[in-house]
């Protein structure tokens, strides 16, 4: 019924990161990850008597925000092949940096370029012909999906940064025309 997002034999302390878009009460919207305890699911923590949820916008610092200005979440459900990485572990979280290969203080050339350069790699249509096991595609597909979900993620919140920058430069009053 709901993803119970535990890991067996984590301890009390440990937390594992949940990909989120959320729409606070002033209209903003800010996609990152929550940072929840491993053994409680995440519809029990949102719901929970905590006032506070742990939040970290991508390319951004960690911050508490109070669950009564939250209008909105989305959990972003990160697309996973089977194999995908052998290393990766359960509580493994998304990052769309390191998805897109770029740093975290990346300029959005650098992150548009590193985007351009994975999705020539691995988009669906440059393997269309070629005879290739079910695993691969699967691979291929599922590579294609979440370098399309890293973008996407950097990409709205450098817009949601430019949106405030500019509303901040605008002047507050300017006058008419003078006749």
């Amino acid at each position: 019924m709901f993803e119970r997002n535990r890991v067996d034999n984590m301890g009390q302390g440990q937390q594992i990161a949940v990909p989120a878009e959320i729409t606070l009460d002033d209209g903003t919207e800010h996609k990152g990850r929550f940072n929840l305890p491993a053994n409680r699911p995440v519809y029990e923590v949102l719901n929970g008597p905590a006032l506070f949820l742990d939040f970290q916008p991508y390319g951004g610092e960690p911050s508490l925000i109070a669950k009564t200005a939250i209008r909105a979440i989305k959990l972003v459900n990160v697309p996973a092949a089977a194999n995908l990485r052998q290393t990766q572990r359960a509580g493994e979280l998304f990052d769309p940096h390191v998805v897109l290969g770029v740093g975290a203080n990346a300029s959005p050339e650098d992150i548009r370029k590193a985007y351009h350069e994975l999705a020539k790699v691995y988009h669906p249509d440059r393997y269309a012909t070629a005879e290739l096991p079910h695993e691969v595609r699967d691979y291929l597909a599922a590579m294609a999906r979440r370098i399309n979900l890293a973008f996407q993620a950097l990409e709205k919140s450098q817009q949601a940064v430019k949106v405030r920058a500019d509303t901040r430069a605008a002047p507050i009053y300017t006058s008419g025309p003078r006749a």
